[in-house]
């Protein structure tokens, strides 16, 4: 299994500080978001390589953080947020580039939780030919909003999936770490081919769950979807406290 982190997006809404800061690179808890998500796929043993996509504006930074931790960085040759290639294109780039032919976990740079992902993958593993998402109740339909939101079988294989609906049928919301089979990673090509958007990790699940078993995990716990300074201050906040660290009021990289 090999293990793919998308990092290539511009972060508008964390303004002005991303314009000199990788968003995934900035620390919460005294550490780069991104250190977080490395310590969860560690716990993952099929894991043998890591992979991370990022932008042009960004390679730089990241080739620099992954010299020590045995990261392959892959740099889209994108430059500003008009011209990006969306998180699904960007996952064909790698999986292209690399080459990769293996099970993926997939995973956004800035979305950080505290399940184990070793016990999401032996769910996963049991279900068979299969793809899979971790997917938490946000508990309000008003937060449903900003996600994708799932429904599930008895099963728990998925079996509708709407992208930031109006008018959510529930509040189970599908979090931006997934899990491929290998044979599932190739309709990649197809689902772009068919002019679908490259944009949206979650566009992907919604439409291979019409067509191939997709199932989702369901945990409790903690998770931040980092996308704006109140998100980033409250994540910063709760890791400075597990380890420790005095509490802010504000966020600062520093």
């Amino acid at each position: 299994m090999k293990a793919v982190v998308l990092a290539a997006g511009y972060a508008t809404r964390l303004r002005p500080l991303t314009d000199t800061w990788a968003k995934e690179l900035l620390p919460v808890g005294g550490r780069p978001i991104v250190d977080w998500i490395l310590d969860a796929i560690a716990a993952v043993a099929a894991v043998d390589e890591v992979h991370l996509v990022t932008n042009h504006r960004k390679v730089d930074a990241f080739t620099e953080w992954a010299a020590s931790r045995g990261v392959h960085v892959h740099d889209d040759g994108t430059t500003t947020n008009d011209d990006r290639l969306g998180a699904i294109g960007d996952l064909r780039f790698v999986v292209d580039s690399a080459p990769l032919d293996d099970d993926l976990l997939v995973i956004a740079g800035d979305n950080l939780f505290e399940f184990s992902l070793a016990d999401y993958v032996s769910f996963w593993r049991a279900q068979g030919v299969a793809s899979a998402v971790a997917v938490r109740d946000v508990g309000s339909r008003e937060l449903a909003t900003q996600y994708g939101i799932v429904s599930l079988d008895s099963n728990s294989r998925i079996v509708d999936f709407v992208e930031k609906p109006a008018e959510p049928p529930s509040t189970l919301a599908a979090t931006a770490t997934y899990l491929y089979h290998r044979s599932h990673v190739h309709l990649l090509h197809a689902y772009l081919s068919d002019g679908n958007s490259p944009d949206q990790p979650g566009r992907f699940v919604e439409w291979l769950c019409r067509r191939e078993p997709v199932f989702g995990w369901q945990f409790d716990g903690a998770w931040y979807d980092i996308g704006d300074a109140e998100q980033l201050l409250a994540a910063d906040n709760r890791l400075r406290a597990e380890r420790g660290l005095g509490l802010r009021t504000a966020y600062s990289p520093n």
